[in-house]
């Protein structure tokens, strides 16, 4: 799709003559038109209606984490219309929480699989399509598995039985697995102390992983996942490396993302198209999977209007990137209300990381990803 989609990097600059309001009934900068208040029943108002054929537009399904401390029920159980904007916007889903070790696989002879069944029912229901989300990763894992003091060869069956067993479960349901999530560190060594599954098992289980979800669901793309690696840096090295190495050996390695947990309080990644480009020239899919662009907030709370224009700037920007790369198809913002976004629970003094605000409002960043779709979808 580059040939068709190549130009809309450029065009899409246009994307930034926006409402920087925080309110909703703005102007359509692509058309001159005053766009519908809030949530219009309109399908040309919706993310994944604007988006070309064959691209996905996703975001995180709230629920799990640190949502558990919060004074407010499940997001997805319990807000219809959080709900109703999940289903009209969005083509593609990802459990933030819901198909991590600690809640899908809690004890060792116990599987709990009641919020993962209920998303991809939802989003079959929905049409859209899900990223499974994650299968190997040293963070969020039950205290049965990691003080558990297992065997080599016991820990190695239960890895290989949990990947068996939930990938199996959804064959020919799910689109994308985060596979192995966040191996390297940011200076670009494999995490041999706190991944337990390195730690004890060695470099070789990361290959071994690929080949067991493959076994489990031929139909779904796997990828490696990770933070920091929008950029050509240690990091990103580190996974093309590997992935090269993988590949030579035949291991089911389809794809790469990048996380894109982004802060105005640094310069964009302007190198993140150059960086999608070179794995897309070894062949694999590539994809933006957990989007958000966090900011310093003034002490109202309330940010600038520049900010704002700053934030949607980064949105448009990033989308942009993974447009104009031939293979780069789904995109996923982590979260698309404030509402239930993870930022302000682990980032003190930053917030407003999404395109909508608390009440669903779309913010200048909602409207630079709709016009930058449309633009996509014109050259189509």
């Amino acid at each position: 799709m580059r040939s068709v989609r190549f130009a809309t990097a450029a065009l899409a600059a246009a994307a930034l003559t926006l409402p920087l309001a925080a309110g909703s009934a703005t102007a359509d900068p692509a058309s001159g038109r005053h766009a519908a208040p809030h949530h219009s029943h309109g399908k040309s108002d919706r993310l994944r209606e604007a988006a070309p054929d064959g691209f996905y537009v996703g975001t995180a399904v709230a629920g799990g984490g640190h949502h558990l401390e919060q004074d407010y029920p499940d997001p997805f159980t319990s807000d219809k219309k959080y709900r109703k904007i999940l289903g009209r916007q969005f083509s593609s889903v990802s459990p933030e929480n819901q198909m991590k070790w600690e809640f899908i696989h809690p004890e060792r002879d116990r599987y709990d699989f009641a919020a993962a069944d209920a998303i991809v029912e939802f989003a079959e229901r929905h049409g859209q399509v899900v990223r499974g989300h994650t299968l190997l990763w040293h963070s969020q894992n039950p205290q049965w598995l990691e003080q558990g003091g297992f065997s080599d060869e016991e820990l190695r069956a239960i890895l290989r039985e949990h990947i068996t067993t939930v990938v199996g479960r959804y064959a020919g349901r799910i689109q994308q697995w985060d596979v192995a999530n966040e191996i390297f560190d940011d200076q670009g060594k494999l995490r041999t102390q706190d991944n337990i599954w390195i730690r004890e098992l060695g470099p070789g289980i990361v290959a071994d992983a690929f080949r067991w979800v493959h076994e489990a669901d031929p139909q779904a793309k796997l990828f490696f996942n990770d933070y920091g690696v929008e950029s050509v840096n240690a990091k990103s090295d580190a996974y093309y490396a590997l992935t090269q190495d993988l590949l030579q050996q035949g291991v089911p390695v389809h794809g790469f993302s990048v996380q894109a947990h982004l802060s105005t309080r640094y310069g964009f990644p302007g190198d993140l198209e150059t960086n999608l480009e070179r794995f897309d020239a070894l062949g694999l899919e590539t994809a933006v999977t957990e989007l958000d662009v966090r900011m310093d907030l003034p002490a109202d709370g309330v940010p600038t209007a520049a900010q704002q224009k700053q934030q949607a700037d980064y949105y448009q920007r990033a989308l942009s990137a993974c447009l104009a790369v031939e293979d780069c198809n789904s995109f996923t913002i982590w979260g698309f209300t404030d509402k239930y976004s993870w930022v302000p629970v682990f980032f003190e003094g930053e917030g407003y990381a999404t395109v909508m605000t608390d009440d669903f409002d779309r913010k200048p960043a909602f409207h630079a990803l709709r016009h930058t779709l449309k633009a996509a979808a014109r050259k189509h």
